[in-house]
């Protein structure tokens, strides 16, 4: 059949994504089954606890900076731009490649972008940078 690389491929990507759900679902039980046996010592320490009330903790999000990480990007590729006008999407990409994050990855790199915007708008606040209208719905930014 002239399409048998193509329908192998698919049974190999679809082989590889239920592994990983079953990968997935048994971490999920035993993170349950971890969860009751907290509450059930929650309980023996306290039988009146209302557990139901214990709110879970945020994780931070996905590819989180350390403190200081972005400013430290964002203006150091303002700095090598040399006083020409830059986007925060190519700031975006900068900082991608600098922490070694795949930059193909559109989701991440709209994630990484509106963080990148973000301490963009805190340096415009400070004074630090100046707004150029780029072209269409794009920002440009010169250090000032």
């Amino acid at each position: 059949m002239e399409n048998d690389y193509v329908l192998n491929g698919l049974i190999r990507k679809r082989s590889e994504i239920a592994g990983k759900i079953e990968h997935a679902q048994i971490a999920l039980r035993q993170l349950v089954a971890d969860l009751d046996s907290i509450d059930a010592a929650i309980k023996l320490f306290d039988p009146e606890a209302d557990i139901p009330a214990i709110k879970p903790r945020q994780y931070p999000p996905r590819h989180a900076a350390f403190r200081g990480e972005m400013m430290r990007h964002v203006m150091g590729c303002l700095r090598l731009a040399d006083g020409k006008p830059v986007t925060t999407r190519d700031i975006a990409l900068v900082v991608m490649k600098a922490r070694g994050l795949n930059p193909e990855d559109q989701a991440l790199l709209v994630t990484i972008r509106k963080r990148v915007g973000a301490c963009m708008w805190k340096l415009k606040q400070q004074g630090a940078v100046r707004e150029i209208a780029g072209v269409g719905d794009l920002k440009e930014w010169v250090l000032t």
